[in-house]
């Protein structure tokens, strides 16, 4: 097991941080030790690749019990983790808008999007790398993932395809480029097919509604 899978760093590792800050130090613990179970409960996917990935999964999970037991609702406590995550992710949003406006930015992409895939995918994970295409067209597919087995063992299916909605807040409306994903495995299809087109400036095209 990679060593730093410690449930109190994987909280103040998480997309839910924000949030955390309005929690008192004990009930942090609480949430510290369900993340901790969720560690040793799910050991084989415990790497240095994923993670991130299982810093966000476990905090979210672990975040919806502690929130549920001190009397919210389902409804409220899964509202309340989701709203703090997308407005995490709205900042890295508001960065790749900026970038992608500058020429360099979509040969960067190329190469960033795969390089942040493969190191931060680590057991579990599967891709298709697509090679020999047009310029203005960059595209993969990933075969497997751990959202889904992991969400779908505590009976949280739902949260998988409210995780995928973040590529869609970072990546759906880039000046210039075109992000299409028609499939994906949290909803329960085969892959997740990830396509970029990019555009020449100031050339029209209708952007595509991505799921």
């Amino acid at each position: 097991m990679y060593k730093k899978y410690d449930g109190r760093k994987m909280l103040f590792k998480s997309r839910f941080v924000k949030y955390l800050s309005n929690i008192n130090g004990q009930d942090i613990k609480t949430i510290e030790k369900k993340i901790n179970y969720c560690i040793n409960d799910n050991e084989e996917f415990c790497d240095k690749g994923n993670y991130r990935h299982l810093s966000n999964i476990f905090t979210c999970m672990a975040l919806f019990d502690f929130l549920v037991e001190r009397g919210q609702s389902e409804t409220e406590a899964e509202n309340l983790i989701f709203d703090t995550m997308y407005s995490y992710m709205q900042v890295k949003r508001e960065k790749f808008q900026k970038l992608a406006k500058y020429g360099w930015f979509w040969p960067l992409i190329k190469k960033l999007v795969p390089f942040g895939f493969r190191v931060g995918s680590g057991t579990g994970w599967a891709y298709t790398w697509h090679k020999d295409l047009p310029k203005n067209e960059f595209r993969f597919e990933c075969k497997k993932c751990i959202y889904k087995p992991i969400f779908s063992k505590y009976g949280f299916d739902r949260f998988g395809p409210k995780f995928c909605y973040n590529d869609i807040i970072v990546y759906g409306e880039l000046p210039r480029t075109d992000f299409i994903r028609t499939k994906t495995i949290s909803k329960g299809d085969e892959m997740c097919d990830f396509k970029f087109i990019h555009y020449n400036k100031n050339e029209k095209f209708k952007r595509t509604k991505s799921v």
